[in-house]
């Protein structure tokens, strides 16, 4: 009877990796790592009027060809939400995805001439993200010149994944 002496096994690279490591272990770590590298801010606001609510939803404008972080940019281009053809509300974000610098509201009382500015609203970084509906702004009322039409609005920063 021959006997057949088998050497013990190296060590190699993969018997000392925890199957912890493996590709969907992997995946799941870069994922959550990643996901924050993702996420773009959104403002979020819910503008009422006659018992109708709008909302609005703004991000951030970056355009190549225009500087998004200056007042002359494209992101001066948004259109104002038509509100009930009363009113008029308008969102603006300025910055990167990675940092927030400005955010604008507008708000116009149509005429039939052309809208009037009701209220102009700045809001300077740094920002938080909202825990509350209207966590950014509070809930605002605003008055019509002629009639005292009252419009509310209230608006939050939020967290979009893309």
């Amino acid at each position: 009877m021959k006997i057949y002496h088998t050497p013990p096994l190296e060590p190699t690279i993969n018997m000392h990796i925890p199957k912890l490591f493996s590709i969907p272990f992997v995946c799941i770590v870069f994922t959550l790592i990643s996901a924050p590298l993702f996420a773009q801010p959104v403002l979020q606001c819910e503008i009422s009027y006659a018992g109708t609510t709008h909302i609005l939803k703004a991000t951030i404008h970056n355009d190549p060809d225009s500087d998004a972080n200056s007042d002359t940019g494209n992101a001066y281009i948004n259109e104002a939400m038509d509100i009930g053809d009363r009113f008029r509300f308008k969102a603006i974000m300025l910055g990167t995805k990675e940092h927030l610098e400005t955010i604008k509201l507008y708000a116009y009382y149509e005429t039939r001439r052309q809208p009037v500015l009701l209220q102009e609203v700045r809001y300077v970084a740094p920002f938080a993200l909202s825990t509350t509906p209207y966590g950014l702004t509070g809930l605002n009322y605003l008055y019509s010149p002629p009639l005292g039409r009252e419009l509310q609005y209230g608006c939050a920063l939020l967290e979009e994944k893309s």
